[in-house]
């Protein structure tokens, strides 16, 4: 099949990689634009290594775009992630249509924070979902998914690499395999189990001590590495990522309650957070015992 691609940083990357690999005839690359003052985007970088037509266009609504894409005569398109929007003008254009990929089991966490908020509510699962995208964000219907169990411990960059990631590209590829043999299903999206949720940015994972621990601990292992769950010390931001839940209760909210050689830990609402990692406002990621040399004591207070 004669295949347009759309995609991103590293997982548009491997997607397109593991295309190549295996004798694919990809037909024409899409990327976001390039932003100034950024790093050119890794898929961009991989897609001119290999002589492959790139295109970056400002926006997909316009009709220069949809002739130019038509040009191509693709059979199918492949989006794994995609930040811009595209209409169903374009998405209907390849003859088999279009397919994305999605890291949550759809209709559950629809939105471009799909992988924090799962282990931010405490749920002991998670997934992909490969569909068929329209005009809807991510309301499109199911091709195929896969489910992977949240741990305890898991945080967003174990759940996103060492599972969704991996598995995500290996989906991309079975979901081409069913397109071309004629077996990809549309299974339709419950709506009434369809849940949203925007962006995750700071203002949204500021600790509150005086939480239960349980949702303490789920907010900074959701938050890690990205966008950094804080919370403040001496008046200066401090943001909070590798830590461990301590069932035992101590001291009240907010407080130290200890430091040592592995860090320090902070009371919450019946029980406490051993703090391993920190990045102090204007510096870089430190081991929270170093940080702790630098005037944090037993009784000091967060938040």
């Amino acid at each position: 099949m004669r295949i347009i691609f759309n995609g991103q940083q590293a997982f548009g990357q491997a997607v397109l990689e593991a295309l190549l690999e295996r004798g694919e005839q990809v037909v024409g690359v899409y990327c976001a634009p390039d932003k100034e003052g950024r790093k050119t985007d890794p898929l961009k970088e991989f897609a001119l290594s290999k002589n492959l037509p790139l295109f970056q266009p400002p926006s997909f609504k316009t009709p220069e775009v949809r002739e130019q894409i038509a040009s191509l005569k693709p059979d199918l398109g492949v989006m794994a992630y995609v930040t811009l929007f595209v209409p169903t003008e374009v998405l209907d254009i390849p003859t088999h249509g279009t397919i994305q990929y999605h890291p949550s089991l759809l209709p559950l966490h629809r939105g471009p924070s799909s992988i924090n908020w799962p282990i931010i509510f405490g749920e002991k699962k998670t997934g992909l979902s490969v569909f068929w995208p329209d005009n809807g964000l991510d309301t499109g219907p199911i091709l195929l998914q896969r489910e992977v169990e949240i741990s305890p411990d898991d945080t967003l960059g174990s759940i996103y690499f060492d599972r969704l990631f991996p598995m995500g590209v290996k989906a991309m590829l079975e979901a081409v395999d069913l397109v071309r043999d004629g077996k990809a299903q549309k299974v339709k999206q419950d709506e009434s189990k369809a849940t949203y949720e925007g962006w995750c940015r700071k203002d949204d994972v500021q600790i509150d001590w005086s939480k239960p621990v349980d949702e303490v601990y789920n907010l900074i292992r959701g938050a890690n590495p990205q966008p950094g769950a804080w919370t403040t010390h001496d008046g200066k931001t401090l943001q909070i990522f590798d830590a461990e839940k301590i069932a035992s209760a101590a001291g009240t909210p907010g407080e130290v309650t200890e430091v040592g050689g592995d860090g320090f830990k902070v009371a919450a609402k019946g029980g406490q957070i051993l703090v391993k990692r920190v990045k102090p406002e204007g510096g870089g990621k430190v081991a929270a015992a170093e940080f702790a040399q630098n005037g944090l004591a037993k009784g000091a207070r967060l938040g």
